[in-house]
């Protein structure tokens, strides 16, 4: 038996065009300023393809996607795709990621868990299904070494997240909230500034005084140090065992449904990928810069990957519980793209569970936000 099929065959050749055009503006360097400057060419391993010719792969050039920048740099993938082509493109965003997987120009990608959840429910969950976890910790508030701060206290600052309303934006909104300080979340005005931008133009900013410090996910967080900022709050102090998602791993359900077969395989190479990375740190780091070199142009600092890496716990589980309680954050300060209650059914946890069952692992929990258990194949 298949997958439930999300996207009736009318409506394909639409979704085919749309992935046409926005291929062509990512191409020509317009579209959404989303891609890096660098790309990996399309891959291909041995034997016969699976259902699908080939599979398109997105993801960030952050240690966060450290499964997915070792899955492609190492062949995990390719060797678990067989003569499937795997095909990738590199983001800077979210958002960016998001709108190419909504027009088919992707079919899997590495995202951060607030435009998984906004995406799911701006599409009435017609548009991802999370199916993965990639990463959990990794997130700072970070504050320049000379700037006057009692203990936490960063009122009166100018501090800045990588958007509005993403993951690191809605947590330190909350943050400021549970201080007692005001903040409107919409503008970022009140007893904290708060400044949004993108994770490429934070260092910058920072280093040039526009701004007094940012709540960051690795390796910025790392960067920001490195030039002269202090780790004020380390998010992981924030959470019961210190553990919550920063990265999963989404797909298209159309794909999914479609396609179960590769996107099992991505998972098999991704679950290898983390596990490969932590068993030998010093050749992951090394194989992951080397990622970040090809598609950036220039590999990260030595100690800022090292600090990095000391930060971020790769995992495939998602961490479903404290997916929930980031979405009912973003809720309370009216930052979700619809009703917390519509979350029902955004995990799909199935192929994992088998790949890792496969392995002698123990399953991972949806915590209430799963599909029906109902077969793959």
């Amino acid at each position: 038996m298949r997958l439930p099929e999300m996207f009736p065959r009318s409506r394909r050749p639409l979704r085919a065009a749309l992935a046409l055009l926005l291929l062509l503006f990512l191409a020509a360097g317009c579209g959404y300023g989303s891609r890096a400057p660098g790309a990996v060419a399309p891959a291909v391993g041995t034997g016969p393809p699976l259902s699908a010719d080939e599979v398109s792969v997105g993801y960030f050039a952050n240690v966060t996607h450290a499964t997915a920048l070792a899955g492609v740099q190492k062949g995990f993938f390719t060797r678990e795709l067989g003569g499937t082509r795997l095909r990738t493109q590199v983001f800077n965003g979210g958002p960016s990621a998001l709108e190419a997987l909504n027009a088919g120009a992707v079919d899997i990608a590495w995202m951060g868990p607030s435009p998984a959840v906004n995406g799911y429910l701006r599409s009435e969950g017609r548009g991802l299904r999370i199916v993965s976890g990639a990463a959990s910790g990794g997130v700072a508030l970070v504050v320049d070494g000379d700037a006057k701060v009692r203990g936490t206290d960063v009122r009166g600052l100018r501090i800045a997240t990588p958007e509005a309303g993403n993951t690191q934006d809605v947590a330190l909104l909350h943050w400021i909230r549970e201080q007692g300080w005001e903040v409107d979340p919409r503008t970022g005005r009140g007893d904290v500034t708060v400044v949004r931008q993108s994770s490429k133009e934070i260092p910058t900013s920072f280093r040039r005084g526009t701004i007094d410090g940012a709540w960051v996910p690795e390796p910025v967080a790392a960067q920001l140090v490195a030039a002269g900022g202090r780790v004020l709050l380390d998010e992981s102090d924030l959470w019961d065992d210190g553990a919550f998602v920063t990265a999963l791993v989404v797909v298209s359900p159309s794909f999914l449904a479609d396609h179960p077969d590769v996107v099992e395989a991505v998972l098999r190479g991704s679950v290898r990928a983390g596990a490969w990375l932590k068993s030998d740190p010093a050749q992951g780091k090394a194989a992951v810069n080397d990622a970040i070199a090809t598609v950036t142009g220039r590999p990260l600092e030595p100690g800022v990957l090292d600090a990095a890496w000391r930060h971020v716990s790769l995992t495939d589980d998602p961490l479903a519980a404290t997916l929930a309680e980031e979405a009912d954050r973003a809720d309370r300060l009216g930052l979700l793209d619809g009703s917390r209650e519509a979350l029902d059914g955004i995990v799909d946890l199935r192929l994992l569970n088998r790949v890792l069952a496969q392995r002698g692992e123990p399953a991972v929990d949806d915590a209430g936000l799963g599909v029906a258990a109902t077969p793959t194949t």
